[in-house]
């Protein structure tokens, strides 16, 4: 049982520091955009600092093969630790970037570096720590089990987001934009020292050491995309929708919020801190539901159906300003997201057999989840502009949640049987 709480804490804490420092940026994007694209106005300024958050995107399938080789070749355990030693250099460096202010057209291409490092480390850290979960848990608790880096992630985000309203709140707007926006960035530093302290002696995964004795010498990511082309595909397409769906609903609205409507960037984020406590909490609770009570496919695709339903009323209800429209409006989104969130590491674990499991899965997340989702900031600030219509986020929702349950219903469920 010790060794078993290690291992979870491992597991937990990595993905907290991963997504911390990953989501941070689209929180501070806001105040980004003044820094490095002074010269521009509002709206490209905040189009090119989306830009660079989707070249961090960019970079995560590149980051998906590299680690997702490693981890199906020399151990899912070693591979978490090297993620997070990655993760945490660029991090603690993009508090001690200088400004367009201080070096010109330089502080946006340090930027980009740094942005690009990171994302090629959260290619490997979010699949290797979820299949590592889910194969030393009990059959029975697959879904529990992997929902725990899901979790972390979600404690990842709800402490950015809860920094990021802190630094907006208290400071003066003089001293964030001199020096208050690095603290968050910073504080990314520790979290990754206690992260590589916690992962330097994790035990082996007994199902990948049973594999490696008799596995045959070939290239899981050949494998992946060769006799499992089918599931790449499946796992790429589920991605993309939840990917687009968690991004809009967790991530972007306080941004469009402070752009579109007329709340203050630091209320709009102390709500969406508060939603993303709730889609946190929520988290273990749907995972376990899938292994108790609900196949797992079954369970996210009335996820995404209900969602598919309600984007457009709720984004048209909270363009009307209200402060209640929008909790509501964030709540309900946190409570559909916990089931994705709760469902889908098990989900994508089923999917692939263990000899290219960690290969294909971190190229089917990484394209999906890391280009698709992580661009739809920024494509959604283009669609506005280009269409005129504010609420133009809710009809790329309703997109990405159809294209989620029709792949949902393409999936075998496999929440009941033996991994492969």
């Amino acid at each position: 049982m010790n060794k078993r709480k290690t291992v979870i804490i491992a597991g937990i804490i990595g993905n907290v520091m991963e997504w911390y420092d990953f989501a941070l940026y689209g929180y501070m994007a806001a105040i980004i955009s003044l820094l490095f694209f002074p010269n521009q106005t509002t709206f490209l300024a905040l189009l090119s600092t989306y830009g660079i958050f989707a070249v961090g995107f960019v970079m995560r399938p590149i980051g998906a093969a590299v680690f997702g080789w490693l981890g199906d070749t020399v151990g899912r355990s070693r591979t978490m630790l090297i993620s997070v030693i990655v993760m945490m250099i660029p991090t603690f460096a993009l508090g001690l970037l200088p400004t367009y202010s201080n070096v010109g057209i330089w502080a946006p291409i340090l930027l980009v570096i740094m942005r690009l490092v990171q994302g090629f480390s959260v290619g490997g850290e979010f699949s290797s720590s979820v299949t590592y979960l889910v194969e030393t848990s009990a059959p029975s608790k697959r879904g529990l089990s992997g929902s725990w880096s899901n979790l972390g992630s979600g404690m990842g985000m709800l402490l950015g987001s809860l920094v990021a309203a802190s630094v907006t709140s208290i400071l003066s707007a003089d001293a964030l934009n001199s020096w208050g926006w690095r603290l968050p960035f910073l504080l990314g530093g520790i979290l990754g020292s206690a992260s590589i302290i916690l992962r330097k002696n994790l035990p082996a995964s007994q199902h990948f050491k049973e594999h490696a004795k008799s596995k045959e010498d070939s290239s899981p990511i050949k494998d992946a995309f060769f006799n499992n082309t089918k599931q790449v595909a499946q796992g790429t397409l589920f991605a993309s929708g939840y990917g687009a769906l968690f991004y809009l609903s967790m991530v972007y609205i306080p941004t469009w919020l402070n752009a579109y409507t007329d709340f203050s960037l630091g209320i709009a984020l102390k709500i969406n801190a508060l939603a993303t406590l709730l889609l946190t909490l929520l988290i273990p609770i749907m995972a376990w539901i899938s292994d108790k009570y609900i196949r797992r496919t079954h369970f996210a695709a009335m996820s995404v159906a209900i969602m598919a339903i309600v984007a457009i009323p709720l984004f048209l209800w909270t363009k009307g300003g209200t402060i209640i429209s929008i909790i509501i409006t964030q709540a309900t989104f946190a409570v559909l997201i916990s089931v994705l969130s709760g469902t889908a590491p098990a989900i994508f674990v089923e999917l692939f057999p263990t000899r290219d499991r960690l290969s294909g899965y971190s190229i089917a997340f990484n394209v999906g989840m890391g280009i698709i989702g992580g661009s739809t900031p920024m494509v959604v600030t283009w669609l506005i502009a280009k269409t005129g219509l504010v609420w133009f986020p809710a009809i790329y929702m309703l997109l990405a949640a159809i294209i989620s349950l029709f792949t949902l219903i393409w999936i075998k469920d496999r929440s009941r049987e033996p991994l492969m």
